[in-house]
C-alpha cells in the first residue's frame, strides 16, 4: 500500500468536506441576514403605518374636539386601536440601536399630542401645533434614519421643497400665529 497516495486521498476529502461545509454555513449565514432584514423592515413600515393610523385620528379628533363625549378617552382609544403599542415592543427587538432610538422619540412626541388632544385641543390651537409640528419632525426624523440604515442614502426637507421637517413653513395657522405676533 502507497501511504502518499492514501494520505492524498484523505487529504482531499477532508478539504472537499471542509469546502462544502464552509459554504453551506455562509449560506445560512446569508438567509439568515436577509431573513432579519426584512423582518426589520417590516416592523418598520409597520410602525410608522400604525403611528399614522394613531395620528389620523387624533387630528379627526382634533377637528371636532366637542363631538368627543370624552375626548380623552377618545385620544387614548386613538392610539390603543391602532396597535402602535404591540408594535413599538417588535421595534424594540428587531431594529437596530438608532432606529429603535428615532422610534422612541417619535412615540414619545406622538403621546404627547394625544394628551394635548385628550385635554380638548382643536386643530386650529397654539397647544396642537405646539405638540403637532415636533411630532412631524420625530416622524421624518424616523423615516431619515430608517433610509439611512436600510438604503444607505439619505435626504432632506429640501429634496421637497420644504425648509424645515416639521411643517411650520408650510403651516398656515403657525405662519398667522407669527405675522400677529
Amino acid at each position: 500500500m502507497d501511504w502518499g497516495t492514501l494520505l492524498a486521498t484523505l487529504s482531499g476529502g477532508v478539504i472537499a468536506i471542509s469546502g462544502t461545509v464552509l459554504a453551506d454555513r455562509l449560506r445560512h449565514r446569508r438567509e439568515g441576514e436577509r431573513t432579519s432584514e426584512a423582518r426589520r423592515r417590516a416592523v418598520y413600515i409597520e410602525f410608522i403605518t400604525a403611528a399614522g393610523v394613531g395620528h389620523a385620528r387624533l387630528r379627526q379628533i382634533a377637528q371636532s374636539p366637542e363631538a368627543e363625549a370624552d375626548p380623552d378617552a377618545a385620544a387614548r382609544a386613538a392610539l390603543s386601536d391602532a396597535g402602535i403599542q404591540e408594535v413599538r415592543e417588535r421595534l424594540f427587538i428587531d431594529a437596530t440601536t438608532g432606529i429603535a432610538g428615532a422610534g422612541q422619540a417619535m412615540f414619545e412626541r406622538l403621546r404627547v399630542l394625544q394628551r394635548v388632544v385628550g385635554e380638548g385641543a382643536g386643530q386650529t390651537s397654539p397647544a396642537f401645533h405646539d405638540a403637532y409640528h415636533p411630532y412631524l419632525d420625530a416622524v421624518w426624523a424616523y423615516r431619515v434614519a430608517v433610509r439611512e440604515e436600510l438604503e444607505g442614502t439619505s435626504f432632506g426637507p429640501a429634496a421637497f421643497g420644504w425648509q424645515e421637517w416639521d411643517g411650520t413653513d408650510r403651516c398656515a395657522v403657525c405662519r398667522e400665529a407669527a405675522a400677529g405676533a
